[in-house]
């Protein structure tokens, strides 16, 4: 029940070994309101599955049922610029998992780049 399902497969006209998967979702696998929840269950670790050597996300259709559930933030984009003192750029998010191969040493500096 709590599952993907592709439901089309059609080849990518003059590549071999390239296909475009149609996958859909039940509504019900994810947390109404949260972003989060719904990217993350649906890219989550696929991105880094080894079995996949090329993997991209082209579309995204959602419902307008479950776009209703969305309230917007809590707050808007200038308390993060002022909580975090970063103005006149954007402001982005990353996280670095161990599993990239990196010594401590580098896996710390990475660390540190992206507090930066």
């Amino acid at each position: 029940r709590y599952k993907g399902r592709c439901y089309h497969i059609e080849p990518v006209a003059g590549e071999d070994n390239q296909f475009i998967a149609y996958v859909a979702y039940p509504l019900d696998l994810f947390e109404e309101g949260s972003v989060t929840n719904m990217f993350t269950s649906i890219v989550g670790n696929v991105f880094g599955f080894k079995a996949l050597r090329a993997l991209r996300l082209e579309d995204l259709r959602i419902p307008n049922a479950y776009v209703k559930t969305f309230q917007g933030p809590p707050h808007g984009i200038q308390v993060e610029r002022d909580k975090l003192n970063k103005y006149g750029r954007p402001l982005l998010g990353c996280t670095i998992k161990p599993k990239l191969g990196l010594s401590a040493k580098n896996y710390g500096r990475a660390v540190y780049e992206c507090l930066r």
